[in-house]
């Protein structure tokens, strides 16, 4: 069995590493009761808040609390600036090659991706071939997963490029810690993380319309209260100081959006939409859909509006794409990437899917377009029942799955009910390209498997979160 890296403790608990030296001091001094307490007391402030997310595919949604761990997750100034760089040159990559596949598809020339990758996923948009947007920029706001195999190795687990979510858990969870532990922040220099609304307010006004006004007005488009998400939509529209609309709020007139207010019709210049490209404009798209604008596409392509993330950008976020993520890199930038890709079987290929029969008991099996935790085989804890009833769907459909060696992913110490201990963890960073520069956030929304020994973080299989530290030189 592979031992996993311990954040704190190192491999085989080899000694406290400097950038938790601070902390597991304080957890030695502090008495099992006074976590217990503050665990509760964060759970009381979380419920008041009202931070929740909806669980689906049960009798009816049910609105449900994310477990928050009390104790953070450290990592070094040094460490980060790893991430940040290769954050950095992954998500530069990502909108070239967004752009180029839109375009002149020189990488599909090229033979480095296979055209029916693209032009046969559903992710695809062939509404968006040949049409430029606002200032080339695709990905203004991209959730990159990444987790750690040792001291110095990062991987992307996955590329989130459409409509990325988990960032007011990362705000809120600050907030938290320092109503909770201020003595413990006092014994740390630690990078801030709430500037976030304001770096993505002028993120998103950087990018509008050259012929916006000097002071664009963004709006946060929401598909309404009855999305799993949609409290973070509210929290982010208070936060950017911004309106929440729903399609219905707004319509289109030659080509321009306007947004129906009781002093009359006001131009939009930029829409963060939280909304899949399947339901944006019924005249485009799903001609059932109500929860878009009709006619939002027509302004889209006159250049009157911004729309945050572009639409089509959604094949970045394939499984097989991501497979490709390497070779992207090294054609658009002529660099080798910073982050690894973990290494991945396409089904869709013969030679893979032969091998991935063949181990299926030792792999990670997704769905190329799944999320959430869902639709996944995790071979070593699977039943055989399980992974027989896999077998069949990878020789009925093999292009809907990529296959993963199963990666021993770093602990972080985490409070549970037998007291503190190894958890399992990933990091969601958020990264915001607008029209001058590339921000990120030092940090991100940590998510940490509660159950012994699981590897699955996802908040909808019972995954919680913890706040990010990352420490200031």
């Amino acid at each position: 069995m592979v031992v996993a890296f311990d954040e704190m403790k190192g491999l085989n608990g080899g000694g406290v590493r400097p950038a938790y030296a601070e902390l597991n001091r304080w957890l030695s001094e502090v008495p099992r009761d006074v976590l217990d307490y503050r665990r509760k007391e964060a759970e009381l402030l979380f419920r008041r808040i009202g931070i929740t997310f909806a669980v689906y595919g049960e009798a009816e949604a049910q609105e449900r609390l994310i477990p928050f761990d009390v104790i953070p997750r450290i990592l070094s100034a040094a460490e980060w600036r790893i991430v940040e760089t290769g954050l950095k040159q992954r998500v530069k990559a990502i909108n070239l090659f967004i752009k180029d596949i839109y375009n002149a598809r020189e990488i599909l020339r090229a033979g480095v991706v296979p055209a029916d990758l693209i032009f046969r996923n559903p992710a695809f948009r062939p509404e968006m071939s040949g049409q430029k947007v606002p200032h080339d920029i695709y990905v203004h706001v991209a959730g990159i997963d990444i987790v750690r195999v040792d001291a110095e190795t990062f991987y992307v687990l996955e590329d989130n490029a459409r409509t990325p979510s988990g960032v007011s858990y990362m705000l809120e969870n600050r907030e938290i810690m320092l109503r909770l532990f201020p003595e413990l922040f006092s014994r740390h220099r630690i990078a801030p993380v709430e500037n976030y609304p304001d770096e993505l307010l002028a993120t998103l006004k950087s990018v509008a319309p050259s012929s916006s006004s000097s002071d664009p007005t963004v709006v946060l488009l929401t598909p309404g209260v009855y999305n799993s998400a949609y409290y973070e939509h509210s929290f982010l529209a208070d936060k950017l100081g911004v309106e929440l609309v729903e399609g219905r709020d707004l319509f289109v007139k030659d080509d321009i959006v306007f947004m129906r207010t009781t002093q009359g019709p006001q131009r939009i210049d930029v829409i963060y939409r939280r909304i899949d490209d399947d339901y944006l404009d019924p005249l485009t798209f799903r001609p059932d859909s109500s929860l878009g604008l009709p006619g939002m596409m027509s302004a889209y392509q006159a250049g009157n509006v911004t729309l945050a993330n572009a639409v089509g950008t959604g094949i970045a976020d394939d499984k097989a794409v991501y497979s490709f993520m390497p070779q992207i890199v090294k054609f658009y930038l002529g660099e080798e990437p910073i982050l690894k890709n973990v290494p991945t079987w396409r089904c869709r290929e013969e030679d893979h899917l032969a091998h991935v029969l063949d181990n299926l008991h030792e792999l990670v099996v997704k769905e190329v377009h799944g999320s959430g935790g869902y639709g996944m085989l995790i071979g070593p804890m699977a039943s055989k029942v399980a992974i027989e009833q896999f077998r069949a769907k990878l020789k009925t459909a093999p292009k809907n799955f990529i296959a993963q060696p199963t990666l021993s992913l770093s602990t972080c110490p985490t409070c549970v009910d037998e007291g503190v201990a190894p958890r399992h963890v990933d990091l969601r960073p958020f990264v915001l390209t607008g029209r001058e520069r590339t921000c990120i956030v030092p940090g991100g929304l940590t998510r940490v498997a509660l159950k012994d020994g699981s590897l699955v973080v996802n908040s909808s299989q019972g995954g919680g979160t913890k706040d990010t530290w990352v420490l200031d030189e």
